[in-house]
This record gives structure tokens, sequence and C-alpha cells, in this order.
């Protein structure tokens, strides 16, 4: 996929989830919606480089535009990492420097890279030397007593200057010490101006938002005031249908006139050959609990599938007697 299109999918985007974003999850958004970028769960370089790649690497062709979230704080390794991505046919490449996690921390990346803008700009030189995709970056506004107004514009303009010209920005800092992770999502206020204001400074840069954006009224308001793209995370995922189904329509101006029955329906032929390929219909369909979100027979649509999708033997025939809980609501 051109450079050109992934920046325009980039105008929405599903943020990186740990737990959630996995190829099941990116196969079901991509049938919600065609265009929104669809981001992996954050694999570090060192396991990509020795590690088991299919299984962490490997996706459905049909969920392209679909960036590779890499963690890592080493040139040459994430320079390798990338070199695999690109023969694995990611679009994109994003450097993680926004994860407050103990983990990360102690590899020293994530966050932490805030408080080392030069380690990031020769981080993300050699992914650039090491293929053509795109090189993105996600980071925060700043790390525990940093000021953000010093911190960020810094850190843009010095990481910029190595070539990376996306940036998505989750408009809080990050304390490393004394909140966690979950924390590190709602306690920090959200500081949307401090954004606005980088597109000012960087009028050159491709900069998307996120932190607490949770339905596509919201991602409009932020992309008619200057913004290039908006990411959304949690919601996308808790109630994919109100964010995904509509997002083709509202956010690119094409057509969709696609309903979430018609997605579960979609994907029976995934889990069936899921299944045949020795997989778990729960593995699938924990991902789809939040589909029907607030409409009659959901609250029945959720037990049924958590009662039974993990049993033995269970298979894509549990999902339309799940489906049924909704469709009699609405006869």
């Amino acid at each position: 996929m051109s450079v050109d299109k992934v920046r325009s999918a980039a105008r929405l985007s599903v943020a990186p989830m740990m737990d959630w974003t996995d190829r099941h999850c990116r196969y079901l958004h991509r049938l919600m919606s065609k265009q929104t970028l669809l981001y992996t769960e954050m694999v570090t370089a060192p396991a990509i480089v020795h590690g088991d790649r299919d299984r962490l690497l490997g996706f459905h062709a049909a969920e392209h535009p679909v960036a590779l979230q890499l963690g890592g704080s080493d040139p040459a390794q994430l320079a390798q990492a990338t070199a695999i991505a690109a023969e694995y046919g990611y679009d994109e490449v994003n450097l993680n420097c926004g994860c407050p996690s103990d983990r990360v921390q102690s590899g020293s990346f994530g966050a932490i890279l805030m408080e080392s803008p030069d380690v990031v700009a020769t981080c993300v030189k050699a992914m650039q030397d090491a293929s053509d995709l795109p090189v993105t970056v996600k980071c925060r506004i700043g790390v525990d007593d940093q000021d953000p107004a010093k911190v960020l514009p810094d850190f843009l303009a010095r990481v910029s200057a190595a070539g990376v010209d996306r940036f998505t920005i989750h408009a809080r800092k990050a304390w490393l010490q004394g909140l966690s992770p979950k924390e590190n999502r709602d306690v920090p206020p959200l500081d949307y101006e401090l954004v606005h204001e980088m597109k000012g400074l960087f009028p050159h840069l491709h900069l998307s938002i996120n932190g607490g954006i949770t339905d596509l009224d919201a991602a409009l308001g932020f992309l008619d005031a200057g913004l290039d793209g908006v990411m959304i995370g949690r919601s996308a995922y808790h109630t994919p249908s109100d964010v995904l189904l509509n997002a083709d329509r509202l956010i690119y101006g094409a057509d969709a006139a696609k309903s979430a029955e018609d997605v579960v329906h979609e994907m029976v032929p995934y889990i069936t050959d899921h299944i045949a390929q020795g997989g778990r219909l729960n593995q699938v369909t924990r991902h789809m609990l939040g589909m029907f979100q607030a409409r009659p027979g959901a609250r029945m649509w959720r037990r049924y599938l958590s009662e039974n999708a993990h049993r033995d033997g269970a298979d894509a025939q549990v999902l339309l007697d799940a489906l049924s809980f909704i469709t009699k609501e609405a006869a």
C-alpha cells in the first residue's frame, strides 16, 4: 500500500492495545471499516528478532491497512525488526514512546523514551534505513515532572529531524512512578490544547491525537479543528459498532450500509477456518462481546457467548445462536 494511502487512512485509527488488538480483533474491525488504520498490539523488537515470528507477526491479508507497533530502544534490533515487518507485508511501523508499564520501563523503552529524544531519533533513523516502510511514533506529552510545553516541541523537533513526519500524541503525561498503567490512561489530565499548539508549530507534520476520545463526533471535531488524525482506543474495542460501522461514511466520505448483524454473518467463514486450524471459538468471540452494546438483546448476546464459546467443540453455530437474541428483539 502506498505511503499516501496509509497517511490518508490515518485520519482515524484504532489504538494498539495489549491483549486486545490481536489478529482476530483486527479482522473483525476491518469488516466494520474498510478504511480505518489498524494497529497491532505492541511487540518488542527482541521478541521479533529471536522469537516465533509467524505467531507474533502473522496477519490476514484482509487487515490492510495495518501497522506494526514496536517496542524497543536498541537501533540495531529495531532496524532488524522493521526489515522483518516489511517482509511480512505491514504498511507501517510505529515506535512506542508512550507505554508506562513497569516491564517497558525496565527495558528502557516506551514512555521513558520521552526523556531521550536523541535516542529516539537514532532509532527511527535506523528503522527508516532498514526498509521503505513509513516509520511513525506514538508518544505522550511528557513524563513525570517534565514540562510538556517545553518537552513535547523539543521531542517533535528532534525526532522529525531524523525523518519522521507522522506522530500520534496521547494528550496526557505518563507518571512512571506512583500510577499503574491503567491509572495512566485516566488519571493524568488531558491537554488537547497543547496538541493543537503543536500542529501550529509543526504544520508540515501529520499529527494524530489520542486519549479520552470516545466517539466519531469528537473525532470530527478534532479533524475540523485542523488535526490530521484521531486515534480511538477503548471505545473502538468495547463499542465497535458505534465507532467503526459509521467511520467510513463520516470520516472518509464513503458509502457504508453494513449492519452489526451483517458483520456477525461475515465472521462465520473466518471462525470456521480458525477452528479448522486448531483454534478455539472464544479466541475470536471475546472481541465481539460489545457489538450490540445498548441494543435490545445485548445482555443475552454477551452472556450466551461468555458461557458457551469456551466449551470444547464450540463452533460458529454458537455465534449464530447468540445472534438470535438480537434478531428476536428486532422482530
